[in-house]
């Protein structure tokens, strides 16, 4: 069942949250019709998803035939066990995280001032302490690795984003996960307690 409570519609938390991100699961299909999912790094430009790697493989061969993908990105920020709120009964068991999933067509790109870009966005994401000669599409350096690489372009037809963080909780529960996140304070227990006071409708931000 759908918790529509848990979606976000602001698009500057959407894109923030995979500005974040530097990984996600490309779902292609195969011949026979099979979904096959693979593990890649992208970026997040100007409303469309990129991914770049080899001209040729299964992965190439899948679009070839079938543009039609998916792409999902998803962090989880804690797990949150059962007797943050029941000491007896197993359901209360969670995970909090943010995630977005997107579908539509995807594209090879070939313009190589638009690959030049994406792929230069890649390293700001990666590799933002620089270090590098700024990728270019006039550049004779650039130019043969331009042209070699393969990118991937999506521009999503359909994008949803679920954050969760126990907006469906009653008060009394809620309280009891924040007050578990205390005592345990491990990873990004501060974190998540924060994210909790901040999309949770019975509490104000912090």
């Amino acid at each position: 069942m759908r918790r529509n409570e848990f979606m976000v519609e602001d698009p500057t938390e959407v894109e923030q949250f995979l500005a974040e991100m530097s990984f996600g699961f490309l779902g292609t299909v195969d011949e026979s019709g099979c979904p096959r999912v693979t593990p890649l790094n992208f970026v997040f430009v100007e409303g469309a998803f990129y991914y770049h790697g080899s001209q040729a493989g299964e992965k190439m061969d899948h679009l070839f035939r079938n543009p039609k993908v998916s792409f999902s990105v998803a962090d989880e920020y804690a797990l949150i066990p059962s007797y943050f709120s029941n000491p007896d009964m197993a359901c209360p068991a969670t995970a909090f995280f943010k995630s977005v999933t997107a579908s539509g067509d995807a594209v090879v790109v070939q313009d190589l001032e638009e690959k030049a870009r994406a792929l230069g966005a890649f390293m700001l994401k990666l590799q933002p302490e620089g270090g590098y000669d700024p990728i270019n599409a006039e550049d004779p350096r650039y130019v043969p690795q331009l042209k070699g690489v393969a990118l991937i372009k999506l521009v999503p037809t359909k994008m949803s984003a679920k954050f969760k963080f126990g907006q469906n909780l009653k008060k009394r529960r809620m309280d009891k996960v924040l007050d578990g996140l205390k005592n345990r304070d491990e990873n990004r227990d501060t974190l998540t307690a924060e994210l909790i006071c901040k999309y949770h409708p019975s509490t104000p931000e912090t």
